[in-house]
């Protein structure tokens, strides 16, 4: 630990995606010298893809240069409560020397819903508190701990939360007036899931009402790539900090473990889209359809990288499209919408004068 280059925090490791960033931590020497900070839901429930990363992935090696220390914690991103719970043990454990400071915050937990609309304890649309305002608060209170010189706060995000992609455009999810803008001057509609409610009369369409909450939830971290790095820039002690996000493309993972449908949670997700990736990914390296290898090095250079462009020593307000850079919707760059989310999110998170260093947190 001692000799450790710093600490690794991974929301959703224990999912197909965060699994495969497991691996590639691992499997290099510079990135496997980090403490990993392993975060799942409950780690008292199996988690085969993470086990099996860990233990495959680590050359069977004493040596101490190949050496990975680790650790596996449970985050129910849920519930806000919890959330504070574990950002307080670890800034405590960091501020003591028992961990080493956080190089990078990879926020890549995910949740989608497509049937049942749910809502978490404190009243807010389930989708909008697992995907952003749980893994905002995490990223705030845990400023205190990340390395001032060189950190980074990495954002997993999707091509669902831009209205005008044209994959949405031929999917016409966004095609009503009403749902062509996600952000107004408040956030509520958002955050308590009114904004794309699921319709009482048919469950057809059920998969496109959540995966509008889905893609507003992501809209509302990209927003941070820009709102929150403003705020970091204009603080002396933390403007070192860089903040991007990048959209992994499409992969055969469990996202859709929540559908009804078993053709599309097994044969589409499981089946087809992995033979899609492993074929266009050839062809089309950040086309829409990808592998987790490719998706998840892509990741790990954002997390890391300090070259090639659009990469560099401090990639702030960067999003990416796999390795290159992309197209985000123009409402994340907007700074009312940015003020708009932000002082949402400090509503709804219930943040407090004293629970983050960040200066300008109001």
């Amino acid at each position: 630990m001692s000799k450790s280059r710093g600490s690794i925090l991974l929301t959703g490791a224990g999912g197909d995606l965060g699994s495969a960033i497991v691996s590639k931590i691992i499997s290099a020497p510079e990135f496997r010298r980090h403490h990993g900070i392993y975060a799942a839901r409950n780690v008292d429930t199996p988690a085969p893809n993470l086990d099996a990363a860990l233990k495959v992935g680590l050359p069977q090696s004493s040596s101490p240069g190949l050496s990975h220390s680790y650790e596996k914690i449970s985050l129910d991103l849920s519930r806000l409560a919890n959330v504070r719970t574990v950002a307080a043990s670890i800034n405590n454990r960091i501020a003591i020397g028992e961990l080493p400071p956080i190089r990078v915050l990879i926020l890549n937990a995910g949740y989608e819903e497509f049937r049942n609309q749910t809502w978490t304890e404190d009243g807010l649309d389930t989708t909008f508190v697992v995907n952003y305002l749980s893994q905002w608060l995490l990223a705030i209170l845990l400023l205190q701990s990340i390395d001032k010189s060189q950190g980074r706060v990495v954002w997993i995000s999707s091509f669902s939360h831009n209205t005008k992609d044209i994959r949405n455009v031929v999917i016409r999810c966004y095609h009503e007036d009403r749902y062509k803008t996600m952000i107004s001057n408040d956030l509520e509609p958002i955050a308590k899931g009114t904004w794309s409610p699921n319709s009482p009369r048919s469950s057809s369409r059920t998969w496109v009402e959540g995966y509008r909450r889905y893609g507003s939830s992501k809209l509302c971290g990209v927003t941070m790539i820009y709102e929150l790095q403003r705020r970091l820039d204009r603080d002396t002690a933390l403007n070192d900090i860089s903040v991007l996000a990048i959209d992994p493309g499409s992969m055969g993972t469990g996202i859709a473990r929540r559908s009804s449908s078993w053709f599309l949670r097994v044969v589409m997700f499981r089946v087809v889209i992995p033979i899609l990736g492993a074929v266009m990914v050839y062809f089309w390296p950040n086309g829409t359809w990808r592998t987790l290898d490719k998706s998840s090095g892509d990741v790990v250079s954002a997390a890391f990288n300090l070259a090639p462009p659009p990469l560099s020593e401090r990639p702030k307000s960067l999003y990416l499209d796999g390795s290159k850079r992309g197209e985000h919707s123009s409402e994340a760059s907007d700074p009312l919408k940015g003020q708009a989310v932000w002082k949402g999110s400090v509503k709804y998170a219930d943040l407090k004068e004293g629970d983050t260093v960040l200066q300008d947190w109001k």
